[in-house]
């Protein structure tokens, strides 16, 4: 649950500010560029879709779903969604432990890192998230990196 709190933080600080839609709703008009992150990202509810996708897509992936295998996914969603609201401005709590103390002892290595990112990445493809908001949230979950890496 740890690998998969900080990989989900820093795939939402690469996510940057815009709105996520389903792919079988269209995309809203565009919001003023004052509005907050979340706000742009299209609030709560695209938020928890992101995060659907994403965990749906790391449960598939070998070379990482090994770390959340003890996972109590339920929980990790929780965590995400706040981590995720939290950090784009959206006036929510995060609840869970710091990065570091978090991932540490897990050996998360640089290309598990990158793996998730990747998939953050597709997942905000997916819901067509444009690429200012997509920048935004990686540079938010960028310098996570530091912090849930165990390698030099």
């Amino acid at each position: 649950m740890r690998t998969t709190v900080v990989l989900a933080a820093a795939l939402l600080s690469a996510c940057a500010t815009s709105k996520a839609t389903t792919s079988a709703e269209p995309a809203a008009a565009p919001v003023a560029a004052t509005a907050s992150l979340f706000d742009r990202l299209g609030g709560k509810p695209a938020i928890e879709a992101v995060v659907d996708d994403f965990l749906g897509r790391i449960s598939q992936d070998e070379r990482i779903n090994a770390g959340f295998a003890g996972s109590h996914v339920p929980r990790l969603r929780t965590r995400l969604i706040e981590l995720l609201c939290a950090g784009t401005g959206g006036g929510c709590t995060y609840s869970g432990r710091d990065m570091k103390t978090s991932h540490a002892g897990m050996g998360v290595t640089h290309a598990q890192f990158d793996a998730l990112a990747g998939h953050l990445v597709a997942t905000l493809d997916k819901f067509k998230v444009p690429e200012r908001e997509k920048g935004e949230l990686l540079a938010i979950i960028g310098p996570m990196k530091k912090d849930i890496v165990e390698e030099p």
